[in-house]
């Protein structure tokens, strides 16, 4: 898998790059995001290479400062209230703009899955879902729910992106936490494809 006609450079030195970026546990699961979103792909009849670079990058700028992010929403103008969230939203929303910096990637598609990976979209592409899902069930997660989470994304994407943001929802909904409106978006479009909405 070569990268290079989208960054300039050679996975090995994209993987370096990477590298420098987080901690050896963050650069595991990224790693693991991107053999799952490889595989989600060739599975939905999608560009590998494009989903192996979305799943690789996703969490590239997680492990920055807070208030690199706060200065990233300033200094390209975003929407303020972003400034009421935390990591979880950022990382991907802002983050995207510290990619480009960082590594030049201009592709359009990849940008935006990396964008909504932790929140979703009520309307996403099949690069959209495909990260989103690959996130959930890579081989280093390990959770209650991923193992059932891994065989429903080998049936369908949208049951898949289904799963995952109606259990999202309820662990956030159980700890009181606050809910960013476009994962509650995600939910609403896509809680129809769930199992149990068929009873």
């Amino acid at each position: 898998m070569t990268y290079e006609s989208y960054v300039g450079m050679s996975r090995e030195e994209l993987l370096e790059k990477i590298a420098g970026q987080m901690s050896q546990r963050r650069f595991q699961h990224v790693l693991g995001v991107e053999k799952a979103a490889i595989h989600l792909a060739e599975l939905n009849n999608y560009d590998s290479e494009k989903a192996g670079l979305a799943g690789l990058l996703h969490d590239y700028a997680k492990e920055l400062p807070d208030q690199d992010f706060l200065d990233l929403i300033d200094k390209y103008n975003l929407d303020q209230d972003l400034k009421n969230w935390n990591n979880n939203v950022w990382h991907g929303m802002v983050g995207i703009y510290k990619i480009q910096e960082d590594l030049g990637l201009t592709d359009k598609e990849i940008l935006r899955a990396i964008e909504i990976h932790t929140v979703g979209s009520s309307q996403m592409t099949t690069l959209d879902k495909i990260v989103y899902v690959a996130d959930y069930i890579e081989h280093n997660r390990d959770f209650p729910l991923v193992e059932e989470a891994r065989v429903i994304a080998e049936q369908s994407l949208d049951k898949a992106v289904a799963y995952e943001t109606i259990n999202t929802v309820a662990f956030l909904a159980k700890k009181a936490q606050p809910i960013y409106p476009q994962t509650i978006e995600t939910y609403n479009a896509f809680c129809k494809y769930s199992e149990s909405a068929k009873g």
